[in-house]
């Protein structure tokens, strides 16, 4: 071994910083060339941003999953900045990822397709009819056609992106405007939907819930389970009707009513899809599903969803009959739209919108906590109740939620339809979160004195109860918070209505 071989040996250590001497033991290594080879080193990794959502019209599973950034051109109009990547997969519940390179910045574009793996679960009670093949029970997965697509668009700072058939109606809205899928017409065109569908501000934001499985999920919203039975209804139209065989040929249809004119036809012409199609076939699915979920919690949120979907359905009918209009346009004409409180008055054959209309006979102060109830048919506009229940004198330490009734015209007649909303703060002043409430109790009878009968709600997410086989005569109601320490707040003031 050579002298510098031993000294490399025994001073390996030092080799780094010695390498420009190194040249003399035949190692042809130079200065310049170690400070061209240290700038060779690998860069700071570029950023990427995470796409996560599901796709939901039923379940979706193994559905190939592409994003892209919409960006803008010199003349600001926006659309997808397509590259060559290989499609991500859908999980079975649905659910993707995506990586996108560069910061959480912008709008992006996802879009799914199907092929010959791709598959979805029948969440259409109680099947799903296929054209040329037997039926596919509830709960059982189906092939889907190579045809099948959905889009859906998103900011890419929430990060989430769901894929339903709903989503891809807004898509193909918002194409239609002069800026392409610039961010104003995205968040137009999703808002344009949702009224026509009664849904509430910000639900296609919303992940749809596995409609098979509803017993699962307790803690799932009222909102987010109509959506996913907005979207079943598309394949609802399938069974039973020979002029649609597929849930592509269904959403072809509607889709292209939307690209052609901006509008889906309300009533139909028997050749297209209509709206008041797909709300009837939600209002019957979300009745269907009453009958096989177990959980009382559940049940009740569908039949809220039902109660909203037959609303929506009248709705429809009465402009379309005062009007004779054959579109559904950005929602002028929606009962209800927010999906909340019900604040329509006494019906007239007039619609109203729920979110403006300053004019309603019901109001809720919601910053003291009363509320003002006139009595359902009642001619005096400014007729209100003073009855409360008597303090019991019982210590609680949460607050009573603000609770009121649905007037007269919006509800079936021998119903109730509740609305509250919870507290914020316990009766010393100390914040109250979701997470500390554990239910809330509603009791109700014939006396305000007399508040015999009760129904519990195991779920804090829950802010309406339809109350429903009441006999004729004046109905009185009120709901207590119960937190998860076991504590129970006073009554709320009492409401009433006259059935």
């Amino acid at each position: 071994m050579s002298n510098c071989g031993k000294k490399l040996t025994k001073q390996g250590l030092l080799m780094l910083p010695a390498v420009v001497l190194l040249s003399g033991c035949g190692l042809d290594i130079t200065s310049e060339e170690s400070t061209t080879a240290a700038q060779a080193a690998p860069a700071t990794p570029e950023p990427t941003v995470q796409i996560a959502g599901a796709a939901v019209k039923g379940i979706i599973q193994q559905g190939l999953v592409v994003a892209n950034r919409l960006i803008a051109d010199k003349d600001g109009y926006y659309a997808p900045q397509r590259q060559a990547a290989k499609p991500v997969l859908t999980a079975d519940d649905g659910s993707y990822t995506w990586q996108l390179r560069g910061k959480a910045e912008g709008w992006a574009l996802v879009e799914l397709s199907a092929d010959g793996g791709t598959r979805m679960v029948c969440d259409v009670l109680p099947q799903c009819d296929q054209a040329g093949a037997e039926p596919v029970p509830f709960g059982q997965v189906m092939p889907l056609d190579s045809n099948f697509s959905l889009l859906g668009a998103g900011d890419l700072r929430n990060e989430t992106v769901n894929l339903t058939p709903l989503t891809h109606l807004a898509v193909k809205l918002a194409e239609r405007s002069s800026e392409g899928l610039s961010p104003t017409a995205i968040s137009s065109a999703y808002t344009t939907v949702e009224n026509w569908f009664a849904l509430p501000a910000g639900a296609l934001r919303l992940t749809p819930p596995d409609l098979t499985n509803l017993d699962g999920m307790t803690g799932v919203t009222a909102d987010a389970i109509q959506v996913a039975i907005a979207n079943a209804s598309f394949l609802a139209l399938v069974n039973d009707n020979a002029q649609w065989d597929s849930i592509s040929a269904v959403l072809d249809d509607v889709t292209s009513q939307v690209s052609a004119t901006g509008q889906i036809s309300v009533m139909g012409d028997g050749t297209n899809v209509a709206l008041a199609d797909l709300v009837s076939a939600a209002a019957l699915q979300s009745s269907e599903l009453q009958n096989v979920v177990n959980s009382s919690v559940i049940s009740q949120k569908l039949v809220v969803v039902e109660y909203r979907n037959v609303q929506r359905f009248k709705t429809i009918a009465d402009v379309n009959e005062e009007s004779n209009t054959d579109v559904a346009d950005s929602g002028d004409t929606t009962d209800g739209t927010t999906g909340g409180d019900e604040t329509a008055g006494t019906d007239s054959g007039s619609t109203t919108d729920a979110s403006t209309d300053t004019s309603t006979d019901t109001s809720t102060d919601t910053s003291t906590g009363s509320t003002d109830e006139q009595v359902a048919g009642t001619t005096e506009p400014d007729t209100t109740t003073d009855e409360t229940v008597a303090d019991t004198g019982t210590e609680t330490e949460t607050s009573e939620p603000v609770t009121e009734t649905t007037p007269e015209g919006t509800a079936p007649a021998n119903t109730a339809l509740l609305s509250w909303t919870a507290p914020l703060t316990r009766e010393n002043g100390d914040s109250l979160a979701m997470g500390e409430i554990a239910g809330f109790e509603v009791v109700y009878g014939t006396s305000a004195e007399n508040l015999d009968q009760s129904l519990a709600i195991g779920d804090a997410s829950v802010d309406e109860l339809l109350v429903d086989e009441l006999t004729e005569g004046t109905w009185y109601f009120a709901i207590r918070t119960l937190d998860t320490d076991g504590n129970r707040s006073r009554l709320s003031e009492v409401v009433y209505k006259q059935i």
